[in-house]
């Protein structure tokens, strides 16, 4: 009712006790109080009820004993706060480039390396609501399939329909990262990501991954690579006369080349071997790309005794007049 949200003297609040003590000692006192007189019967006074004095007399004393809390509240300096915050989040953009040469159907990850790349970066996406992600998908090209948003519905529905097979197969790396590099130049952002994720070995594309990698770190973007594939050989499905079956095909990622685009940038390599791997990877790079939130709170407190002393006033001037004039008890 009165928005009361803290007191400033709460232990004046102890003194309410007293309360039921002064119940308990008026109800005492009435029952010893009652004056006697003796008749030989009570038939004369069988009609007669009691008046309205008789009636509305304790009306003082429950008068008085609101006055009594009023005031002991009023004592207790009732507030109310009003809070006002000011929170300034400071993003990171990021672009994810993803390499979906045929390669990236091998079965070494579940369902394949494509899906469970797809998958731990929708999660990524979600767990950062307030950054801007865009998306680059590359193979013997590259093009960007999503740009910089914080539409992340729009930009999981655009990851949903990248598949193996969009674009020219091969593994353009340096085309790739030249794509998410361009999606950043224009960034005001302090902190600017590109995650590469790649299975292969550069072997197409105009541009030369290192020179793209130079780019980057002229404009101050950090590129994290992670090279995805199991050790030694993984099974990949091959069409045939008899329908699709499994080949062992060895696995080769230029990890040299991933390594030096992560050093030259000021970002880090990573392997990949499995999903949980994965999932572990993008969980870390979530820890070391942290969006920066700052929040300034600023507090008003207002008093609230001002309205129970008012009305313990008017009551207290209320129950003096009905006690002197209206309940006047004659010598």
């Amino acid at each position: 009712m009165f928005g009361i949200d803290t007191w400033r003297s709460p232990e004046f609040l102890y003194l309410l006790l007293l309360i039921p003590v002064f119940i308990i000692w008026y109800i005492y006192r009435e029952k010893n109080s009652n004056p006697e007189l003796r008749f030989s019967g009570l038939k004369p006074f069988k009609e007669i009820g009691k008046s309205n004095k008789a009636r509305w007399r304790h009306l003082l004393f429950i008068l008085r004993m609101i006055v009594l809390a009023l005031l002991i509240i009023a004592l207790a300096r009732p507030q109310s706060v009003t809070t006002k915050k000011n929170v300034n989040i400071e993003g990171i953009d990021i672009v994810i480039a993803l390499d979906v040469s045929g390669s990236m159907l091998a079965r070494d990850f579940t369902p394949d390396r494509i899906g469970a790349a797809k998958k731990i970066a929708s999660n990524f996406i979600e767990r950062h609501p307030d950054d801007r992600i865009g998306l680059v998908i590359f193979s013997g090209e590259a093009f960007t399939q999503a740009p910089l948003t914080t539409d992340h519905s729009m930009l999981l529905k655009l990851l949903s329909q990248v598949k193996s097979g969009m674009i020219e197969d091969g593994t353009a790396i340096g085309d790739g990262l030249a794509t998410a590099v361009s999606r950043l130049t224009e960034s005001k952002a302090k902190s600017k990501v590109i995650i590469l994720l790649t299975d292969g070995v550069n072997n197409m594309g105009s541009v030369d991954p290192l020179s793209a990698a130079e780019l980057a770190k002229m404009y101050g973007i950090r590129v994290y690579t992670i090279g995805i594939g199991s050790k030694g050989y993984a099974p990949y499905p091959v069409q045939t006369p008899f329908g699709i079956q499994m080949k062992q095909m060895k696995v080769q990622i230029d990890v040299p080349l991933l390594k030096k685009i992560a050093a030259e940038t000021g970002g880090k390599y990573f392997r990949a071997v499995n999903n949980q791997k994965l999932k572990n990877i993008f969980s870390e790079i979530s820890k070391l790309e942290k969006s920066k939130i700052t929040v300034h709170q600023f507090e008003k407190k207002s008093e609230l005794f001002f309205p129970f002393a008012l009305l313990a006033l008017i009551l207290f001037v209320l129950e003096v007049s009905l006690r002197y004039l209206v309940f006047r008890k004659l010598p």
